[in-house]
C-alpha cells in the first residue's frame, strides 16, 4: 500500500509541515492549546516512513511516548525486528540537532507481528515459522494486523479465513492480544472470532469507522477500538457517532501512518506526531473541553494503550524448550 505523499521533500526540523497544492508546503501549529498529557499511538508502521528517525524524533517533541509498530513477516518484520536499534540511535541523533535544550525522551517501541490479509496467498509453514520466532521475541507485544479484507480481494478469501483463523489460534497459544483488520468483511470477521474464541490477553478493532449499530456487536463482545485520522474526515459523521458510544477503558488513539493521514494534513504523510490532531478532535466529539477535563481523558487513553501493549513477556514467549 503506497503512503499519501511518497515524494515528500524531507524536513530537518521540529515543525508539522502541511502539503499545499503543486508540492508546496507551509509550517502549521499544532491543536491550541496544546494537549496535556502524552499520547500512545497503538498502531503504526515505522518500515514505511519515509522519514522514520526524524518523525521518531519529532514524536518524542510533541509528547508521544508509547508506538506499537505493526510488522509482517512477509514484508517487513525481519527488518524491523534487527534494524530497530538503529533506527532509534538516529533519531536521538536527530532530536540533539533539531532540539538541543529537550530534555523529551524517544517513544518507548513495542513490536506487533502478523500477517496482513493481503498476503494471506503467500502464508506458507515457513512463514509461520518466522511469524513465532517474531511473536517469541519479548519486544513483541501484539499479533497483528490480521484479518480480513474483502475491499481489496488482494489474497482469495478461503485463504484469508485460513490464515485468519490460524493466526488468532497463534494469539490464543503465546497470550498475546490482535490487532484486526477488517474491511468490509466485519461480519464474516465476527463469526470466525466467535468459533475460535476472542483472546483472553484483548482484541483491538484497528481504524474503526463503524456507525453505532456496525460497531455494538464488537463492543458487546468486549473489544478494544482504535480510531486514528478517518475520525477527522468530514465524511465520517456516523464513525463519530459510532466512537461516542465506547467505553472509555476501551478506547485507543492510533495514527496507521504512514496512511490515514489525519485532518488539516491529508495529503501528507503520516508521522506519529500527527496523532495530537486526532486526540483533539476526538475529545471534542466527545464533549471535553481543553484543560483538567481533557488531561484526564488523554490519561485514560494512554493508561488504556499501555495496559493492551505495553504488558510484560508471556509465558510463552519467556519458555524455552
Amino acid at each position: 500500500m503506497a503512503s499519501e505523499q511518497e515524494d515528500q521533500p524531507v524536513f530537518y526540523d521540529a515543525l508539522i509541515h502541511q502539503r499545499r497544492r503543486h508540492g508546496h508546503y507551509r509550517t502549521i501549529d499544532g491543536p491550541l492549546p496544546p494537549l496535556e498529557h502524552p499520547l500512545a499511538d497503538s498502531h503504526c508502521h515505522l518500515a514505511s516512513l519515509s522519514q522514520r528517525d526524524l518523525s521518531l524524533a519529532r514524536a518524542a517533541l510533541w509528547k508521544v511516548d508509547f508506538i506499537c509498530d505493526i510488522t509482517d513477516p512477509i514484508e517487513d518484520a525481519g527488518r524491523t525486528y534487527t534494524q530497530l536499534p538503529a533506527w532509534e540511535l538516529s533519531a536521538r541523533s536527530w532530536m540533539s540537532v533539531i532540539a538541543p535544550e529537550t530534555e523529551a525522551s524517544l517513544p518507548r517501541i513495542r513490536l506487533a507481528c502478523g500477517c496482513h490479509p493481503h498476503n494471506a496467498k503467500d502464508f506458507t509453514e515457513f512463514v509461520e515459522a518466522r511469524l513465532i520466532t517474531h511473536l517469541k521475541d519479548e519486544r513483541t507485544c501484539c499479533m497483528g494486523e490480521v484479518g480480513l479484507d474483502y475491499h481489496y480481494d488482494l489474497s482469495p478469501r478461503d485463504l484469508q479465513q485460513q490464515v485468519f483463523r490460524r493466526q488468532i489460534q497463534l494469539a490464543h497459544e503465546s497470550g498475546l492480544p490482535i490487532a484486526l483488520h477488517v474491511r468490509e468483511a466485519h461480519e464474516e470477521a465476527l463469526a470466525i472470532l466467535d468459533d475460535e474464541g476472542f483472546p483472553a490477553a484483548g482484541t483491538i478493532l484497528h481504524c474503526c469507522s463503524l456507525s453505532p449499530h456496525d460497531l455494538e456487536p464488537w463492543l458487546d463482545r468486549g473489544c478494544s477500538i482504535a480510531y486514528g485520522g478517518a475520525l477527522t474526515f468530514k465524511k465520517l459523521d456516523e464513525a463519530r457517532e459510532g466512537m461516542k458510544m465506547v467505553p472509555i477503558d476501551r478506547l485507543l488513539l492510533e495514527t496507521d501512518c504512514p496512511y490515514m493521514t489525519p485532518e488539516p494534513l491529508r495529503g501528507t504523510e503520516n508521522s506519529p506526531e500527527f496523532i495530537v490532531f486526532t486526540a483533539a478532535r476526538l475529545a471534542a466529539e466527545r464533549g471535553i473541553s481543553a484543560g483538567d477535563d481533557r488531561r484526564d481523558f488523554l490519561a485514560t487513553l494512554h493508561a488504556n494503550t499501555l495496559s493492551l501493549l505495553d504488558r510484560p513477556a508471556t509465558s510463552w514467549q519467556t519458555h524455552t524448550s
